[in-house]
């Protein structure tokens, strides 16, 4: 049995996995902690670098506690991270400033001056627009893309970026704390815009930096998923409690390994995730982009596939939402005896068998009420950091009951809004797999298949599936698994659901109106919140 660690880190904290690769990848130990998120005025979101750093280090120590399993017998960590944030480090490897979170949108004029001037298609100056198509198969097109926070740095805090060495990714970053190397995986490269897709030219694009104004040299040197990039210096392994040497892996994004983890790993595998974010993924072989509905198909963990994604903001984090203002707010912060206004373990545990029994008899359309899952703006079919989350059509005999399970609706209709939009492109598979926070409610899983007609999978433990890909990584880096493709072999499905043709047809009425509620209020949006303009 070979043991390996893989690191979740997520937008409000890291889960420290243990885990063992015999015939499948099990999870032997895991250990939680959270961090601050920092929201600004004008759209900010910013984090410490140094929190994550020690949440990663005071859970890695935690594993061992209660685990037969000893420090010296592991053969290797890596991470699955959250995507395009910004950190910016300077020659001794410490952030010039918080890092940027994937959330920020204050490069609105960055945007604006960089790629949306002059005769523009879909948004985005025509030249810039095809050589960017041309050369990354995409274009850098929303506020929150890194390309644009990097050029806001530049313009808003000269004396920090005069001190930048190198630009990283989240999970970058912890890789250089654990080795004292910079490199960067491919998968976090594309998600830069500056990385050239073409077979035969894969690397740092000369033609985008310049074109972009980028400074090359603070680009890392790419490495590979699976690669081993370095072991563990004797500063971090006493950190962290683990042997000096220690081999570390690239990893990936959560993108791109949420979808191994899940076992959809395979061309043509469709996989839906519902964490803080949300998205939909079908991995194929080329490239294909959709500028009209905010989809491209990004770099994965093995080279030679690729994941068309299409992403929402805000998923869980609307449920999060009804945990503190419409079901804690009445019941107190007590479900089933247990204290879940701080555990973010209790919110998919206590909180969603509390929603099973409140919300599992509701018929389709949730008495007619609708909501928006629009929490901080939205990505995908449209961008637009200014949309927001409303309930319409509330009337004197709504109740909790009815806005609690339209909250969940609204996360699943726009779900299948973004599947059908994929469907213009590739063929999305039948059965789709189900992973995050989300598919632990089989109430969750059941409205999913119901409203978008599909059956859904779900694995065993599919909160942590970015962790599980992690470990698949590191697999394949050990020679203990053939391929990534070769990896749902080891991640069996534990649970199915059917939809029920009844019920789909009976959502096909308010998912017709759901769609409509941007068009009409897109302007509202903007008038009140300002952040489009």
């Amino acid at each position: 049995m070979t043991y390996v660690i893989a690191y979740d880190v997520g937008t409000t904290g890291v889960k420290t996995c243990l885990f063992s690769i015999g015939e499948t990848i099990r999870l032997e130990a895991s250990a939680q902690q959270g961090y601050d998120l920092y929201i600004l005025p004008g759209g900010g979101a910013e984090q410490d670098a140094g929190q994550w750093w020690e949440a990663m280090c005071a859970t890695t120590r935690k594993l061992f506690t209660n685990s037969p399993v000893r420090p010296e017998q592991v053969a290797g960590l890596s991470f699955c991270s959250q995507m395009q944030g910004l950190v910016l480090v300077d020659r001794y490897g410490r952030p010039v400033r918080r890092p940027m979170s994937y959330m920020d949108q204050r490069s609105g004029e960055e945007l604006k001056k960089g790629i949306a001037n002059g005769l523009q298609i879909a948004g985005a100056n025509v030249g810039k627009l095809l050589t960017s198509l041309r050369l990354t198969g995409a274009v850098s097109s929303s506020v929150k893309d890194p390309l644009w926070k990097y050029k806001w740095v530049e313009a808003h805090e000269p004396e920090n970026f005069a001190k930048v060495w190198k630009w990283l990714d989240v999970k970058e970053y912890l890789i250089l704390r654990c080795t004292g190397k910079a490199v960067m995986t491919r998968d976090s490269a594309y998600a830069t815009f500056l990385y050239d897709t073409r077979k035969g030219h894969e690397g740092w694009s000369d033609t985008l930096c310049r074109m972009f104004g980028v400074q090359k040299n603070h680009l890392p040197r790419l490495a590979e998923a699976t690669e081993a990039v370095g072991g563990l210096t004797e500063g971090a392994a006493a950190e962290l409690g683990l042997p000096a040497g220690t081999p570390v892996f690239g990893g990936g994004g959560d993108a791109s390994l949420i979808g191994v983890g899940a076992g959809a790993s395979a061309l043509g595998s469709t996989h839906i995730y519902c964490g803080t974010s949300g998205w939909v993924s079908t991995v194929t072989d080329r490239q294909l982009v959709d500028v009209t509905a905010m989809i491209a198909a990004i770099v994965g963990a093995r080279r030679g596939r690729y994941h068309y994604f299409a992403e929402m903001e805000t998923a869980g984090k609307c449920l999060e939402w009804v945990k503190d203002h419409l079901a804690l707010d009445e019941i107190g912060i007590y479900l089933q005896k247990q204290d879940v206004a701080h555990s973010q373990e209790a919110v998919y545990t206590s909180l969603y068998d509390y929603m099973t029994e409140t919300v599992k008899d509701v018929p389709p359309g949730s008495g007619g009420v609708l909501f928006t899952p629009w929490l901080h703006g939205n990505r995908c079919p449209f961008e637009d950091p200014s949309a927001a989350g409303m309930f319409f059509n509330i009337r004197l005999e709504t109740g909790k009951t009815e806005l609690i399970s339209a909250v969940l609706e609204g996360v699943c209709f726009h779900l299948k809004w973004m599947l059908d939009c994929q469907d213009r492109k590739v063929k999305t598979s039948d059965p789709v797999r189900f992973v995050g926070g989300g598919a632990l409610s089989a109430v969750t899983c059941q409205r999913l298949a119901d409203i978008t007609g599909r059956t859904v999978e779900v694995v065993a433990e599919p909160q942590n599936v970015g962790a599980v890909g992690a470990a698949a990584v590191m697999g394949v880096g050990l020679g203990l698994i053939p391929d990534l493709d070769a990896a749902g072999a080891f991640i069996p499905v534990a649970a199915r659901y059917v939809p029920d043709p009844e019920r789909n047809r009976a959502y096909a009425p308010y998912y017709a109106v759901f769609k409509e509620l941007y068009r009409s209020n897109q302007k509202n949006f903007r008038a009140l919140n300002g952040l489009g303009k």
